[in-house]
């Protein structure tokens, strides 16, 4: 006997049911799902059936599942294993025996309506999610990507960011009540997506028009910088061996401490679009640069903080587990402190050396702070003087 079962119905109840689900839906006593689910199958239900109201948040309603020893028929939206109520009811009741009826999930309907070849779409979730879930995306330039929407993530305010972030490259197919009988769905560029409003529950399918070209290793020519500063950035192979050093595979959250012109901070997030990042800066005047920069190379996700950053607070801030250190005003050690304190255990902090001085300090910070000094490397290039690249680890 199974503890749960749970269909996956459309918004129209005219698609017949299988002769199996109308058996589970007839001979069971328990049932639960949203209000809209219950209207939608009860013609379905026998006369003794017992409803429980899924609502947010769920540990409520799965309280009430506990309390219960017979099987429980779950009722949902679409297949309930895309992103749907299965995957949380098998994460909170591990032990269940489960059995899932599915229907056509929310994309899949959209793309039916425009025959689109969806077998290699990408799908990502705005569903109560990060950005981060789409800008990885676009910045890896898939070439067809379904997103799932929430009231806030919406077409409008997804095409105002897209655009923003320098992606204009995208033309969108929204859906919106997918297969009821107010169903709505047209194809429509990001601009004119920008001042629509979608009746909701909506997604959106992003198909690429043109193809934006990338390359490992931004020349510091391309980018904007500090007027009159020219040699403030980290130049191209610095940077490359830098973002090596700091083993961005596997990170999760980078802190690019005194990020000037954002050179790192936008190549180690074209390089690895996953990671999230977090930028600092005291030169008021680096706002905009950072910001000109990401929409330049279509790098969208960075967090800037414009503070001395001695004075913010990072306990507010998500700690890192991959640290470059850009600048330091002079106080390395103590920046070194500050840093190691909130740094992750196995986390690495990279610092470029300019100088004898600031080598020597870097590794007496290191020593003071029981970091490893896992690697290490002199480059120079063209004609400015030597840097030694450090890789420092955190040991637990």
């Amino acid at each position: 006997m199974f503890n749960f079962y749970i269909i996956g119905i459309p918004d129209r109840m005219e698609v017949s049911l299988s002769d199996e689900v109308k058996e589970v839906l007839q001979n069971h006593h328990y049932f639960s799902g949203g209000k809209r689910h219950r209207n939608l199958v009860a013609s379905y239900l026998p006369e003794n059936a017992k409803w429980i109201d899924v609502v947010i948040p769920l540990e409520g309603t799965f309280l009430v599942y506990e309390q219960i020893d017979e099987p429980i028929v779950v009722i949902a939206s679409g297949d309930p294993l895309f992103f749907g109520i299965g995957n949380t009811i098998k994460c909170r009741f591990p032990d269940a025996k489960i059995k899932v009826y599915p229907y056509f999930n929310s994309l899949q309907l959209l793309a039916h309506e425009f025959q689109l070849a969806y077998g290699e779409m990408t799908i990502c979730t705005l569903t109560g999610r990060n950005w981060v879930n789409l800008d990885q995306e676009l910045i890896r330039g898939k070439k067809c990507i379904g997103v799932l929407t929430d009231k806030r993530k919406t077409p409008a305010t997804i095409a105002a960011r897209m655009l923003d972030a320098g992606f204009d490259n995208y033309k969108m197919i929204v859906g919106s009540k997918l297969g009821g009988e107010e169903q709505y769905c047209t194809e429509i560029s990001l601009h004119e997506v920008v001042g629509e409003d979608f009746a909701h529950p909506n997604c959106l399918i992003l198909i690429q028009e043109r193809e934006i070209k990338r390359t490992l290793g931004i020349h510091e020519a391309d980018f904007h910088i500090l007027e009159g500063r020219p040699k403030m950035i980290t130049k191209r192979s610095i940077r490359l061996n830098s973002i090596s050093f700091l083993e961005l595979n596997n990170a999760k959250h980078l802190w690019d401490v005194g990020y000037c012109t954002g050179s790192v901070s936008i190549e180690a997030k074209q390089f690895a679009p996953h990671l999230q990042v977090t930028a600092f800066e005291r030169r008021e005047e680096s706002k905009e640069l950072l910001k000109l920069n990401q929409r330049k190379f279509c790098v969208p996700g960075i967090d800037g903080i414009h503070d001395d950053f001695f004075n913010i607070d990072l306990s507010a801030i998500q700690s890192p587990d991959r640290i470059f250190i850009g600048g330091h005003g002079g106080k390395l050690n103590e920046m070194m402190n500050r840093l190691c304190a909130v740094l992750h255990d196995d986390g690495i902090i990279v610092f470029n050396a300019v100088s004898e001085a600031t080598k020597l300090d870097f590794l007496r910070a290191a020593k003071e702070l029981q970091m490893e000094i896992t690697d290490q490397m002199i480059i120079q290039q063209d004609d400015h003087n030597p840097i030694v690249i450090f890789q420092a680890k955190k040991r637990n």
